[in-house]
Parts: C-alpha cells; sequence; structure tokens
C-alpha cells in the first residue's frame, strides 16, 4: 500500500526517504492506484515527468508498474478439497449442526478493522433475526505484537465486543460467534475456508490481502461459498465480482452479510467463476515471471506487461 502525496509528505524527511526508490530500475506495487501515488509523488515533489509511467532521473529509465503479489491458486483449491476431509475440520462441520458458518481470518491487527466488522454482524443479527441460531460466525485471530499496548487494547476491545453479542443475542444451544486467538496450519485454514458459506474480508486499508484470495480458491465451484470484501484491500481489482463493502459502514456490510447467506447458487456460481478465473491467471507464477520479464525489457521495447489501470481518483 503506498500512500497519496498528501500523506506522504506529512512523513519527516520524506523527500529524502521517498525519492530514493528511485535508484531501482523497476519499481513494483500491488495495485494501479499505489503505483499511480508514488508517480504522482515524483511529479508534484521531485518536479520529474513521465511517459508511460516511465521517469528519467539522472539520466537513467525509472519504470513503475502494478504487480499484484497472489497465490498457487490450483494448489490451495486441491489442498482445500483435501483438507475438508481431516478429522479437525469435520468436527468443526458437525459442531455446526447444519447452521452456515461466516470465517474471517485476520490477524490481531488495528488495520483489519475487526471491531467494525463485529458490529456490522451484531447488526445484522438486530436487523435480520430470521437468521438467529442459523449461522454462526468463526473469527480466527492470532494476536500480533501482543507486548504493545495499543494491540493488547485492541485485543481486549474485540474479546469485550464478541462476550457482548454472545450474550445478547446466544442460547443455550447456539453460539453467534466464535471468537478464537490462535493460528492454524495452512491446510487446516483452507478446509474451513471450502466449508465456509461466506468469506468476510473487511480490512479498513490492505495492500492486497491473500485471504480473499485463498477464500476464492479454496471453495466448491458447483457450490461456492460468497467472498465479501473491503474495497480498500488491493485484492478488490481482482476479485470485482466479490460483494464490494465499506468496512465504515456497518449497515451496508450488514446488509451484504444477508445476501451473501440467501444468494440463488447460479449467481453464487457466476461470481466464483469470474473470480477464480482472474485468480488462475494471475496466480503466483504470473506475478513472479511478470515482474521479471518487465525488468528485463529494454526501456525502449514495448511492455509485454498486462498492466493494470491507473486509476485517477
Amino acid at each position: 500500500m503506498f500512500s497519496s502525496a498528501e500523506i506522504l509528505t506529512a512523513l519527516p524527511h520524506h523527500e529524502r526517504l521517498i525519492p530514493s526508490l528511485c535508484e531501482y530500475d523497476l519499481v513494483g506495487f500491488q495495485t494501479g492506484d499505489d503505483a499511480f501515488n508514488f508517480s504522482r509523488y515524483l511529479t508534484r515533489e521531485c518536479g520529474l515527468h513521465s511517459r508511460d509511467f516511465n521517469f528519467v532521473v539522472a539520466g537513467r529509465t525509472v519504470r513503475i508498474g502494478a504487480f499484484p503479489v497472489s497465490i498457487e491458486t490450483a494448489a490451495f483449491g486441491h489442498l482445500a478439497q483435501r483438507s475438508l476431509r481431516s478429522s479437525f475440520v469435520k468436527r468443526v462441520i458437525d459442531s455446526l449442526a447444519g447452521r452456515a458458518m461466516i470465517i474471517g481470518v485476520d490477524r490481531l491487527d488495528y488495520s483489519k478493522g475487526l471491531p467494525n466488522r463485529l458490529s456490522a454482524f451484531e447488526r445484522f443479527l438486530q436487523t435480520q433475526p430470521d437468521w438467529r441460531g442459523k449461522v454462526t460466525y468463526l473469527q480466527i485471530a492470532p494476536k500480533s505484537r501482543a507486548e504493545i499496548p495499543e494491540y493488547a487494547d485492541i485485543g481486549q476491545e474485540i474479546g469485550s465486543a464478541a462476550g457482548r453479542i454472545n450474550g445478547t443475542f446466544g442460547e443455550a444451544d447456539w453460539t453467534p460467534i466464535r471468537y478464537v486467538n490462535r493460528a492454524y496450519s495452512h491446510s487446516t485454514l483452507a478446509g474451513l475456508y471450502r466449508a465456509a458459506r461466506v468469506g468476510l474480508v473487511t480490512p479498513l486499508r490492505d495492500g492486497m490481502n491473500l485471504v480473499a484470495k485463498e477464500y476464492v480458491a479454496s471453495q466448491n465451484p458447483d457450490d461456492p461459498g460468497v467472498l465479501i470484501l473491503s474495497r480498500f484491500a488491493g485484492a478488490a481489482e481482482e476479485c470485482k465480482a466479490a460483494l464490494l463493502v465499506n468496512p465504515y459502514d456497518p449497515d451496508s456490510v450488514a446488509a451484504a452479510i444477508g445476501q451473501a447467506l440467501s444468494m440463488p447458487l447460479p449467481e453464487r456460481r457466476e461470481r466464483h467463476n469470474a473470480m477464480f478465473r482472474v485468480l488462475s491467471h494471475h496466480d503466483i507464477q504470473h506475478w513472479a515471471s511478470s515482474f521479471l520479464a518487465e525488468l528485463g525489457r529494454e526501456p525502449s521495447a514495448p511492455s509485454r506487461l498486462e498492466q493494470i489501470p491507473f486509476v485517477v481518483s
């Protein structure tokens, strides 16, 4: 994630730090917006001019591009299919007693928007009472930087919110939120993703967020779940068929949860197929090969890079 020039210029010594990136021949970013922000900084603060996002700096050509990092899409899908048969994932599924599962997997970090997400789930239970007792939200949030007071505070805030929601809406035979502060293996997460009807990925801001891509890759194409994704995550540029939401607006996220749980199978398949096609092409091998191909290209030669558009906002 690369901020706008207006934010970067608030950093002490930005005039030494940011232009130092021009020591490289190729500077790659996760999204077109990030690349545009860097280009705009060079134009506005350094007086440089570009041609097709190429800058001439001290007689050298510095190229800027968008190279969104990805996952091993096909391999992750196969892993999820196998992991669904693991004893642990089976126990989790059995414990749901036929209820739909919503899953969120995030580091316990303020940028992930977990307090906002819990507020949205609470709003969902308030406004769509027919789903009470029929859906369970599993939030896996391994602790991150627990020695820093601000991170400890957000952990307490989320734990208190989960307890309040469970106390308000829970029944003797149903707990709305399962909140877990531990890490699970990649294979276990893959199986849990595949079992989940909804993937809830709503960071306040994220350079990419590979959980969103892993959730899509893990789904059964014949009966896929629905991805709810923050429009402020870099993955939103490639996962346009997800339900894109504003994580700061609990009402809109709550409405998206209801929409995802009620979505007809043909629409779920259509949305999943659209995202899976993109992620199958733009996998981790494509990310590496496209960057290296662009790095090896002579600056005067036509670019072979499938550029993600630079969006001026």
